[in-house]
């Protein structure tokens, strides 16, 4: 049970505290922030709301104890990286109820995102040893008008202080994607989580506090964005950001300045249907990667583009799927459980109602309960709907029928964002073709859009981020190039 057990020190009353120095604290501030279960609608948590003096606190203990950190050897970082893995997959279940109360996750889900997670953890320290344990050695003469009089010696050293920012929707397994490469790679780490999912990710910090972890390294500051949000994106003891989520990180990488930023904003995520495509296969992955967690995914199929010739047969197979989900709670594990907010909720109604407006063809019936909505597929949708370009991040999924493989690609291009994509062909060279063309970051063959295996390279074009996630490429980010070069007073030359 959550703020039980090992859990207990994190909660005092029913309000859960702050982590930093290596202690639970409760606010100078007396207040806190309710955290509202998307099923019930009412008050399931509460966290602390910190104060901007906490947060210059919490940055300055970050700032002291990465210089120290920075001195423990790569085998000891991973050690300890390993242990905090451990310790968060033996306490799978605690954490995963949170997940279930906070943001509505089916409960299935909820413990594969535990676990998945420590596999994170475990695969970053084993790849932070490898990357980090090697440089380069770069000689002189290898550019035109140079003899071998100097030697380059190159390594990755840590940025500093590293503020991660996760949504909602995977707050352990997205705090972990940015805390994992941010430590084995000397940095500290401040997290501010999300409001809803911020208590999975103080009982996921804890796991990290029982490993051992140096006092000031980890810090998860809760609070409300207004009071302390662009305070902390825009502090001067920052020095990189890694977020994900909306609308939220264009306004960051406005304000950050000379900090590396790392942003994943979300996508229109586009599948095209080729008339080849085997229609069993794109049926189960429009189910897979539409409705899966009730579409709240940024890497959920947001818009079908399917060839007028086959669009009957793929809408019907669709649609006996659809008919089979199990739409209810998530500790009942439903297929789609309620959305994460009313907001969220009645801004997915009113995508429904413009598209209801303009004609679209609804192949269910609308039906809304609370923050409850079952899912809908659209058919007939055009490019005057919002639908056909804005992310519901909800249970529906719209169907744009096309006439040739240049109009869904130039579909696919139009959006203001470029994360992922799908095409759905038995023609490899098509497939390649289309996956050249369209302007995303990542393009799945015969499958639903996906962010993973974890190691994967992870990233958007246009409004849907900036640089690169995947394991190797966040170590990567969260480190510089440190340079030394040794003259030598006279050319040399090994000669074998």
């Amino acid at each position: 049970m959550a703020g039980t057990g090992v859990f207990e020190e994190i909660i005092e009353g029913d309000v859960f505290k702050y982590y930093t120095d290596g202690e639970w604290k409760k606010s100078a501030s007396g207040k806190s922030v309710a955290i509202i279960n998307p099923t019930t609608r009412t008050t399931q948590y509460k966290v602390q709301a910190c104060t901007q003096e906490e947060v210059n606190k919490v940055m300055e203990s970050a700032k002291i104890a990465q210089k120290q950190w920075a001195k423990t050897p790569l085998w000891k970082r991973a050690e300890l990286l390993h242990k905090a893995a451990a310790i968060l997959k033996e306490h799978k279940a605690p954490i995963a109820e949170c997940l279930v109360k906070e943001i509505a996750k089916p409960a299935k889900d909820s413990v594969t995102e535990v676990v998945r997670s420590g596999d994170l953890i475990s695969y970053c320290a084993e790849e932070g040893v490898r990357i980090l344990g090697e440089g380069k050695f770069l000689v002189s003469d290898s550019f035109p008008g140079n003899e071998r009089t100097k030697y380059c010696l190159t390594s990755k050293i840590p940025l500093g202080v590293v503020l991660a920012i996760p949504p909602f929707n995977y707050p352990v397994n997205l705090a972990v994607s940015k805390i994992g490469p941010a430590l084995i790679a000397g940095n500290s780490l401040v997290l501010k989580p999300p409001t809803q999912g911020a208590v999975a990710c103080l009982h996921m910090v804890q796991c990290f506090n029982l490993a051992g972890f140096p006092k000031g390294l980890i810090s998860c500051i809760t609070g409300k964005g207004s009071e302390i949000g662009d305070f902390l994106t825009m502090h001067p003891g920052v020095n990189c950001i890694s977020f994900t989520g909306g609308d939220t990180g264009v306004a960051i990488s406005k304000k950050a300045g000379m900090v590396p930023l790392q942003m994943e904003l979300g996508g229109k995520d586009a599948c095209i249907v080729l008339e080849d495509a085997d229609l069993d296969l794109v049926a189960a992955n429009i189910i897979k990667g539409g409705f899966s967690y009730s579409g709240q995914r940024c890497t959920a199929v947001k818009v079908v583009l399917v060839m007028e010739s086959v669009a009957d047969e793929l809408v019907e197979k669709v649609n006996a799927k659809v008919a089979k989900l199990k739409v209810g709670p998530p500790e009942d594990d439903c297929d789609i459980t309620p959305v994460v907010s009313e907001s969220s909720a009645n801004f997915i109604e009113g995508l429904a109602k413009d598209a209801k407006t303009k004609g679209a063809t609804f192949c269910q019936e609308y039906k809304r309960e609370g923050n409850l909505i079952w899912p809908l597929l659209l058919d007939n949708v055009r490019p005057d709907m919002r639908i056909a370009w804005e992310e519901p991040f909800g249970p529906i999924v719209p169907v744009i029928r096309i006439n040739s493989i240049e109009e869904g690609i130039h579909h696919c291009n139009a959006s203001n964002f470029g994360l992922q994509g799908c095409v759905f062909t038995k023609d490899i060279n098509k497939a390649i073709l289309i996956s050249d063309a369209m302007e995303t970051g990542t393009v799945q063959i015969n499958s639903a859009p996906a962010r993973g295996p974890d190691h994967f390279p992870f990233q958007g074009l246009k409004d849907s981020g900036i640089g690169s996630q995947g394991i190797t490429n966040s170590i990567n980010m969260m480190t510089k190039i440190k340079s030394t070069v040794i003259n030598l007073p006279t050319p040399s030359y090994t000669m074998g």
